[in-house]
């Protein structure tokens, strides 16, 4: 794995000597994260990217220079990265589900959760986590379905504790290419510019550097081993095992633990890293979130921090939790009122090979914030 980091780090100074750092052509908000807001169905038509024989790399929202190169020395990657973006949204919106802050995407907006980021709270570090995650999964997975030009299955070495009898060498997800490519990638973005000592630009940076590590580290350091079995009548005689991904939900609950119990940080005498602001608290680790700013309450609708607010949310009055409505509310109250669901119900299996339901209506009460 060093080797391979070596060689990225090669790329990527070759490429930072071509950006022209003097055409600030993107806004600050902007982000690659607003490839995730293409439909599924753009992502399936390769030709997105071509036109001609130039790649439209620069017609692409949230891109940096350092991303612009990529995309145009890897214009193969970028659907698969563009369903990273994707699945890192959609796990930040059912991680955060029945939270005061739901991850809401804003229309039209380029840097797709609004102003909520310019804040480098601990959703800023959640959502730069995920979103690193989602390209190390999707890239990974592209490799293994022969989807991307430069790389192929895995090329991990046999597991020490894996069974003598058993084969490896299925063609498994190429974790190692994921990790490798997704770094450089999104780190890029981070790296383009030189911030003074002690800036806060330089603070963002570093926080920013870390929780991107921490999400593709949520991918790759939780790689399973899989196996199918062989022999008769699937006897299970012999097995051929593969590297597998964990599940994004996997990855997801991981992250969201890791936002549960992210440090705050601060500069340290140099202006130069970061450090825990208190020291009663352990050292985080390279798979821990950090953040720099303590998070809005997000009961009330604010531009300037990009809060909703809560009015008009769902929430549960028999719950303590978040989602409960004293903490969803803010204590402002919540109304109640009937809703009618109709869902399906009584079904049976018929042999071969059907299932018929029948259709049942239920009566529910819905609490829904002041």
């Amino acid at each position: 794995m060093a080797s391979g980091l070596r060689r990225w780090r090669q790329l990527l100074c070759r490429l930072l000597l071509l950006l022209p750092f003097h055409a600030a052509y993107v806004t600050a908000l902007a982000t690659w994260w607003h490839l995730g807001m293409h439909s599924l169905d753009t992502w399936r038509n390769p030709q997105l990217f071509i036109l001609g024989a130039a790649p439209m790399c620069t017609q692409l929202k949230g891109l940096s220079p350092g991303q612009i190169k990529f995309c145009q020395l890897y214009h193969d990657h970028m659907p698969a990265i563009g369903r990273g973006a994707q699945m890192g949204i959609g796990e930040c919106q059912w991680q955060f589900r029945f939270r005061r802050w739901n991850c809401s995407t804003v229309d039209g907006d380029s840097s797709v959760f609004g102003p909520v980021l310019n804040i480098a709270s601990r959703e800023a570090a959640f959502t730069h986590a995920v979103s690193a995650a989602g390209v190390v999964h999707a890239i990974s997975r592209s490799c293994r379905e022969g989807e991307l030009a430069s790389c192929g299955c895995s090329r991990a070495r046999r597991p020490k504790d894996l069974h003598r009898d058993w084969i490896w060498g299925g063609c498994g997800d190429n974790i190692e290419y994921g990790y490798r490519f997704a770094k450089a990638f999104v780190d890029v973005r981070e790296r383009e510019k030189n911030h003074p000592r002690h800036s806060k630009s330089l603070a963002r940076m570093l926080m920013n550097l870390h929780n991107n590590e921490a999400g593709r580290r949520a991918v790759y350091n939780y790689a399973k081993v899989a196996c199918k079995c062989h022999g008769v009548s699937g006897s299970c005689s012999l097995k051929t095992c593969w590297q597998q991904l964990p599940t994004f939900r996997e990855v997801g609950d991981r992250l969201k633990d890791r936002y549960d119990g992210a440090t705050e940080t601060k500069f340290n005498k140099r202006g130069t890293q970061l450090k825990r602001r208190n020291r009663r608290y352990n050292k985080p680790t390279k798979e821990d979130l950090i953040y720099l700013e303590s998070s809005p309450d997000y009961c009330e609708v604010n531009p300037q921090t990009g809060s909703r607010g809560t009015v008009g949310r769902e929430c549960n009055r028999n719950s303590q939790g978040m989602d409960g409505c004293n903490l969803m509310c803010c204590g402002r109250g919540y109304n109640t009122f009937k809703r009618k669901l109709v869902e399906r119900c009584h079904c049976k299996f018929y042999w071969c090979c059907y299932v018929r339901c029948k259709t049942c209506e239920r009566i529910v009460d819905v609490q829904t914030c002041k």
